[in-house]
Formats: C-alpha cells, structure tokens, sequence
C-alpha cells in the first residue's frame, strides 16, 4: 500500500530536477526553445496494456519537471507515438530522428523494436534511451554505443528471481517446466533459465516455445500436468501472460509457479483469484523508498489508480534524462555518452540506492525486487495482490552481481 507522503517531501520530488539545472552554464538558462524528446512505445498490440502505462508515467514526468522550472529554464516537449510493431517503430524512428529539433528517442518495449530504433538512433548520431526492452542480446552482441538501457536487462531478473527460488528449494534436484515466448525477449528468458538451473544442479521435464498470439494453452497444459515438473517456470510476455494464468486455474493445477518475467498491470488484469507464484520486478508501487513512495502518490492522486513498472521507468528514465541535460549543459550526443558512461556519475531512481549505467554495455545498475502473490483470502482491494520484497540484492552486495552470467553475447562498441 502507499505510504502518506507529506506535501513538502512530495513538490520537493517533483521539481528535482528543475532545480538541480541551476547550476548549468549560462549559455543553456539562455536559450528558450523547449528541449523535444521523442518517445516510441506500443500502444496497441499484445502490449499495449503496458504501453498506456508508459505513456502515463511520462505524461508525470514531463508535468514534474515543467512545474519546476523544466530544465535550466527550457520546457520539456515530448513527442509520442505507438511503435506497434518493429517495422512501425523504424518508419516512425526514422522521421522523428530526422528532425533536427528532437534531442533523443526514448521508451519502447519490444526488444526486436528497440534493436531497430538503436540502429536509426546511431545513424542519426542520436541517443535512443530504453524504457522496457530486456533482451540481453541489446546489452551484449546487439548492443550500440547510442543505446542506453534504463530498463532491467533478463540476466538482472533471472538472478534476482533465480537466487529466491534457490533460497526456497526450488532448484536443485528439481524438474522445471518452462515456457517461454518465441522471441528475442523470450528466448533471452529462456537461455537465462536453463543456464542458471545447470549451474545449480537442476533439470527439465519441458521446454516449450509458445507463438506471441497464442490465446489457447490446453494442450501445452495437458503436457505439463503428464510431465508432473516440480516448479513450472512461466516466460510468457505481455497480455498471453493472463490468458495463460486463466487457464492454468482452470486446469486446477497446483504445481507451484514462477518466472523471470513480470508487470504488474498483467497480474491485475489475471486478478487475485487467479494470480499466483513469485516473480522478480523493476520496480512496484509498494517499494518503501520516500522517491518512490512520493512518485506513487502523485500517480495515484493524477490517474486514480496505482503506477505500474512501466509507469515506473519511463518516468524515471525520462527524469534521468532531464538531469543529465541539466548537469551537462546541452544535449550534444557525445558529451552525454561520455556523461552517462562515467562511473562517478549516478543518478537518484527513487530507490534505497542510486542508480548509474554500467560503461560496458550501458545497462543501468539498480536494484529490483520479489513479488509474491498473496492468496485470494488475504488481499484487501484490486490493486495490493502481492507483496514486495526489501531490495535486491542485500545492501552489503555490488549492484554488478544482477548481470553476471549474461547470455546475450559480448558488447563491442
């Protein structure tokens, strides 16, 4: 549930990163034309529910930095559109890179669509910021000097999740069934799985790739009940994750449940009579942190309902980028490439920790979390289903131990 955050705590929050553009050079206070950022994500679709949440977190951020001042004085404009599918995402990225007043392309979700946004970002010499593409693949052999990720890349969750599930012997000597989406995202999920159940002594009983327009599941629920597998492991994706789960209970399976990918708008959409397992998150509306407790109330008070993760990081994203420009007086590509690749250069994510990219393929370190389905006879209204884990990893460990053992090849700038 939200934590009552004061009105203080809450302006304070949101004029941040107004505030900390003060102390750019004077060359940028000067200038009065608003600073445009272009945002791609899908609207419709399969996934579509999370997409209308990322829209709605930058809608707030972009109210939260012009309510204090924008950046260094300018306004904030962001220009949005629905990348559908990555043959839209490229047509649309290619006309909006062209224009020379947009300063960068951010959002997205599909990582087929973020790979081919990356690539016209580059050829324009402009950043493209990830807000929802996990693929480990964009992080390693795909990965692009242009490209930064906000968003968690697979080997963060498979880890988080991973280390939880071999805490609660779920994994060694266990028989696993996966399912996984057939594409890049979900194949990332999958190679992240087998990996880490190899390295802890555990097995499968099935391995099955499910079409993203699959809607259903019999037979491949008829397969795992023959199987008998101890944890059944779903890397399903997007709205197919909640016709799934409507199914399962119809089966009336009780094999226990778990996965490495995870929104929370999916799990409300399944519901708490349905929801269940333990999932690893970015980010819920439950983390205990004053940044995040503040962002959720503010969300809450705008749209009425709860943020979700998507909410979460393409406001966060947005707002990094705004204190980026701020710090570094301009929106000269290079010189915010050689900011974000800096080490000593971190960022508040509203979270216990501060968050900064990792210079070897761009990826933000940060913390993330466990969330685990309450039973039906627990949950008190539609919105707190779950429980939210204290941070990941323990406050003793590096950030760095979410992305060792990667499986999307090796980044090369």
């Amino acid at each position: 549930m939200l934590k009552t955050i004061g009105r203080r705590q809450l302006l304070k929050t949101g004029a941040a990163f107004g505030v900390m553009g003060l102390a750019a050079p004077s060359i940028l206070r000067a200038q009065t034309d608003p600073i445009v950022i272009a945002h791609l994500t899908p609207r419709t679709g399969f996934l579509g529910p999370m997409g209308e949440y990322a829209v709605m977190g930058v809608d707030l951020a972009v109210e939260h930095i012009n309510a204090g001042g924008g950046i260094s004085g300018r306004m904030l404009e962001v220009i949005k559109e629905d990348s559908v599918n990555p043959q839209t995402a490229t047509t649309k990225a290619e006309r909006l890179a062209e224009r020379p007043d947009v300063a960068l392309i951010m959002g997205e979700i599909s990582s087929a669509s973020a790979l081919t946004i990356s690539q016209v970002a580059a050829r324009a010499n402009k950043l493209f910021i990830n807000t929802g593409a996990n693929s480990d693949t964009l992080r390693g052999q795909d990965c692009n000097r242009h490209m930064f990720h906000v968003e968690v890349q697979n080997a963060m969750v498979v880890n988080a999740e991973g280390n939880y599930l071999l805490n609660n012997d779920m994994v060694k000597d266990k028989a696993w069934y996966i399912l996984s989406a057939d594409y890049a995202f979900g194949h990332d999920l999958r190679n992240g799985a087998l990996a880490f159940l190899e390295r802890h002594g555990g097995r499968t009983v099935g391995d099955d790739l499910i079409p993203t327009d699959a809607t259903d599941f019999s037979s491949y629920l008829l397969n795992i009940r023959a199987a008998a597998p101890d944890v059944l492991i779903s890397n399903l994706a997007g709205t197919q994750t909640a016709s799934f789960f409507k199914q399962y209970a119809e089966f009336g399976l009780d094999i226990p449940l778990a996965g490495f990918d995870y929104n929370t708008v999916i799990a409300w959409a399944i519901g708490a009579r349905d929801f269940q397992g333990t999932w690893p998150c970015v980010w819920t509306h439950q983390v205990k942190a004053d940044g995040s407790q503040a962002f959720a109330q503010s969300f809450m008070e705008k749209y009425g309902r709860p943020a979700d993760n998507q909410a979460y990081l393409d406001y966060m994203g947005l707002r990094v980028m705004a204190d980026a420009i701020g710090r570094v007086g301009g929106t000269d590509t290079e010189a915010l490439i050689s900011f974000l690749e800096d080490p000593a250069t971190d960022f508040d994510v509203l979270k216990e920790r501060r968050g900064r990219f990792n210079p070897a393929n761009h990826q933000l370190l940060q913390e993330v979390y466990a969330v685990t389905a309450l039973d039906a006879s627990e949950v008190q209204n539609e919105w707190d289903i779950f429980t939210t884990s204290d941070p990941v990893p323990n406050a003793d460990q590096p950030l760095e131990v979410l992305i060792e053992d990667a499986v999307g090849g090796t980044c090369s700038f």
